[in-house]
């Protein structure tokens, strides 16, 4: 137990890494649909004036994103002691963070689905917040509903990395998969 209680603050980081990279990545699909999401809000929201192409977009997307893995490992991490075996613990925790992070892609991907149905160009109206300069109404809608609901999309990715947590503790518990090739004292 003491060895996987040596390894939580490497899962932190990792986490931290983990939502980083999504959120980076997460910004160069919305930049795609509405760049003015970003140049005419984001960038302005961030104080980014060097970088205002996509470079600037996966910075914003790091800035935004990766004090989530804090709070996904606050909840996973310790659960994840469940899992048996100290490389167990670590590659699970690993797969865990993958699932929090694919969870949360499709999520925001379905959003941004549903926006591409839903929000119609001639009847958006203006966004009198930005002195209505955006160009694209509509595009801009789209990347903010992707945005906005990828926080639903981290939240329902806790509950499916935390069933994810339970899923590996009964896979090496039942002899199924075991990454340790020696028995751990935990």
């Amino acid at each position: 137990m003491i060895k996987k209680l040596l390894i939580i603050p490497v899962l932190v980081v990792i986490a931290c890494f983990f939502a980083g990279v999504y959120g980076a990545v997460h910004n160069q699909i919305s930049y795609t649909v509405a760049p003015e999401y970003f140049t005419k809000f984001k960038f302005h929201q961030f104080g980014l004036i060097h970088f205002q192409d996509r470079v600037g977009a996966a910075i914003v997307g790091w800035n935004a994103a990766w004090w989530m893995g804090v709070i996904i490992g606050a909840v996973l991490i310790p659960l994840g002691l469940l899992i048996r075996g100290n490389a167990n613990y670590f590659w699970g925790m690993i797969r865990v963070f993958g699932t929090v992070a694919l969870t949360t892609l499709i999520v925001g991907l379905v959003a941004l689905a549903i926006a591409f149905v839903v929000v119609d160009p001639d009847n958006i109206g203006e966004f009198t917040r930005y002195n209505n300069e955006i160009d694209d109404n509509a595009a801009f809608a789209r990347a903010g509903t992707m945005h906005n609901f990828s926080y639903l999309g981290g939240l329902i990715g806790i509950i499916t990395g935390a069933i994810a947590v339970f899923w590996q503790r009964k896979r090496y518990a039942d002899g199924e998969a075991q990454i340790e090739t020696q028995p751990s004292s935990t």
